[in-house]
């Protein structure tokens, strides 16, 4: 077997959180990350049908049995992944209907999965039927997204709208737009069900007064997805109480449409 520690996803998952916590998204412990795994890339390393600890899940996931996820660990700091990957991170294949979680590797100390770990397999659940090639959730805090959807309409269209008005780039970086929840309690089934629909439509789905879930092919894409929405968001917050002069109209987002290849969301353009 190969080392898990040069394992290019590892050394991938382990830069992304980093830059995370560098760019205040995930002060103390909050934030997860899981990253659906190639089952041939991932028995390079790990004997996958091997032993392991088995950690209840308390949640269904039929459609994801049998799958290796490399997601991070409840209670830990992204700041501390890059020098201790095995106590922040774990391995993990889902067995018997996705209902358990074997542990092939990391989350020492008898460390557990993270507390949103049913949002997270419920939205990988629901990505791969809109998209196969889908492979990363990821949730965190980001500073001006979060400030927004305290003085800003939660309607998801107003919402995305000015969002897409803010920076030129962002109706073709997410063209499917923004969809909303309103504040619920989290690390519940509850909001990780809420959150799985709406993933249905969107690869951003914004928690009000609490943060921001993206959905991806790859750590790349996703880490995008919601650094654009937050640079949106930061030029939103700077000119939110300033007569606005100028800004990006329907007529130029359908110009960007042409452009780019894109289409936007269904009758959220005028």
């Amino acid at each position: 077997m190969k080392n898990i520690l040069e394992a290019p996803f590892l050394i991938e998952m382990v830069r992304t959180m980093t830059n995370m916590y560098r760019l205040g998204w995930d002060e103390r412990n909050s934030g997860n990350i899981s990253l659906l795994l190639d089952r041939d890339q991932a028995a390079q390393y790990l004997d996958l049908d091997g032993p392991g600890r088995d950690i209840p899940t308390g949640f269904q996931a039929p459609a994801l049995d049998g799958q290796c996820f490399l997601i991070t660990g409840a209670g830990k700091y992204f700041k501390n992944a890059q020098y201790d990957p095995a106590d922040g991170l774990g391995l993990v294949r889902l067995t018997q209907g996705g209902r358990n979680a074997r542990v092939l590797w990391g989350l020492s100390g008898g460390g557990r999965p993270t507390s949103e770990f049913p949002a997270h397999m419920m939205s990988h659940a629901v990505r791969l039927g809109v998209d196969p090639a889908h492979r990363v959730v990821l949730h965190c805090h980001p500073t001006e997204l979060l400030a927004m959807t305290y003085v800003h309409s939660l309607e998801e269209r107003a919402f995305t709208r000015t969002l897409w008005q803010m920076c030129t780039e962002c109706v073709f970086v997410f063209p499917d737009g923004v969809n909303v929840l309103p504040w619920m309690p989290c690390g519940t089934n509850e909001i990780g069900q809420a959150t799985a629909d709406k993933m249905s439509t969107a690869r951003l789905v914004v928690w009000a007064l609490h943060g921001i879930y993206a959905a991806g092919r790859d750590l790349d894409e996703t880490f995008g997805l919601i650094e654009t929405a937050e640079k949106a968001a930061q030029i939103y917050l700077k000119t939110a109480h300033l007569p606005r002069l100028n800004t990006i109209t329907d007529a130029q987002l359908h110009q960007l449409e042409q452009r780019f290849g894109v289409k936007a969301r269904e009758g959220w353009l005028d």
